[in-house]
């Protein structure tokens, strides 16, 4: 995990030059699609595309390009605003149904990647405090809580390294020396992380599926893809189609990255399901296991392998090792699913939420953060479309 570059904004005119100071801690993007990307700012809006004026116009209609949290998230978001929304999505599943639905910009953060943290914690507050959550069920939430932990020296230096960081920035890590007083279902050796007490897990199926049936409530349409945004008919457009997006709007910089992510059916006789999310790093690798009502979801590898999204033996292998590793009783869970999803990421891992023109902005390139940002996402787009209007 290396700091990432820090791209400047291009100055379109001079009231975006003027208003960046005030935007410089947020996590939207702006800009045409010929100018290089910048990093976030802290503007609640997008500012708008050339020749895209400011309107008072009342909402009109809104196509989303795309069924996952992403785009379901956009959906729900303007109709509850008064749009009249269409989803384009696929019959597939795709990486919101594979995810493993960690909310957790702790435990995912280091150093260099201020922005991303911080765009995470606003996110989570909405999670937390916001009306995200609200009508879907309370169950949906499986844990509050993260422990970290390290198996060998190097990997305990390296969550050192992460702790101190986020203390540095006044952040509520607490590290551990006596890791297994605080789950004993870790294997005998294992001392030393951080526990992250603010971050929480959801069950990814069930979100995905209360934000449809919520979808279904405010009036929103299903349709089939679109390969072409011209044949869209509707007022405004917006890309949330992950790794797809750039068949739609060529020379977006997403990527897709193959994670494998198992699920582990807990069995009488076998270990407690944990209470917390439990990650760890392995001799360098990293793994995590995520409660779940009947038990964990075990992941995730993470390599560029082109579209490949058949489950590999040596990344199965490795997932398995990993996890029974840190928690030894897992080897007696049933091994109920192996799946792969496509991350949609980012030269920087920072997400793309910005206008594209006059009618279709993107919103797409959440990497392994999906759900964690979705909130934030569906207010920045929905605040975009109700100040500039939809270009008719």
């Amino acid at each position: 995990m290396n700091a990432h570059r820090d791209v400047s904004a291009l100055a379109w005119n001079a009231e975006v030059v003027k208003t960046r100071e005030s935007r410089a801690r947020a996590g939207l993007r702006v800009g045409t699609p010929e100018e290089d990307l910048p990093l976030p700012s802290d503007l609640i809006r997008i500012m708008p595309a050339k020749g895209a004026a400011m309107s008072a116009d009342s909402p009109g209609s809104l196509a989303v390009i795309g069924g996952g949290i992403i785009g379901l998230s956009i959906a729900r978001r303007a109709a509850q605003a008064g749009w009249s929304v269409r989803v384009h999505r696929s019959s597939e599943q795709g990486a919101s149904w594979v995810a493993a639905g960690m909310l957790a910009p702790h435990s995912e953060g280091w150093p260099g990647e201020e922005r991303l943290l911080r765009l995470g914690l606003d996110s989570l507050r909405l999670w937390q405090q916001g009306d995200f959550a609200h009508g879907l069920p309370a169950q949906v939430i499986t844990a509050r809580e993260s422990l970290v932990v390290g198996v060998d020296s190097a990997d305990v230096a390296d969550l050192r390294t992460v702790a101190d960081w986020l203390s540095a920035q006044g952040h509520p890590v607490i590290w551990q020396s006596a890791a297994r007083e605080v789950e004993p279902l870790l294997a005998q050796g294992i001392r030393h992380g951080f526990r992250a007490p603010t971050e929480l897990a959801v069950d990814n199926r069930a979100v995905l599926n209360a934000l449809r049936t919520a979808c279904e409530g405010l009036g929103v349409s299903w349709a089939p893809p679109v390969t072409d945004l011209s044949t869209v008919p509707c007022d405004a457009v917006v890309i949330a189609n992950g790794v797809d997006a750039p068949a739609l709007w060529p020379g977006l910089p997403i990527r897709p990255v193959k994670g494998e992510v198992l699920r582990l059916r807990w069995r009488t006789g076998a270990m407690p399901v944990p209470q917390r999310v439990i990650r760890a790093r392995v001799h360098g690798r990293q793994v995590y296991v995520v409660p779940r009502g009947d038990g964990v979801v075990v992941g995730a590898t993470q390599y560029e392998h082109g579209r490949d999204t058949a489950p590999a033996v040596s990344g199965v292998r490795d997932l398995l090792d990993d996890a029974c590793t840190v928690l030894p009783g897992l080897g007696e869970y049933e091994l109920a699913e192996c799946s792969a999803g496509l991350r949609p990421t980012t030269p920087d891992n920072l997400p793309l939420v910005q206008r594209l023109d006059g009618r279709t902005l993107v919103a797409a390139g959440h990497g392994r953060s999906g759900f964690l940002l979705a909130p934030w996402t569906a207010d920045q787009v929905v605040t975009e479309l109700m100040a500039v209007g939809a270009h008719r």
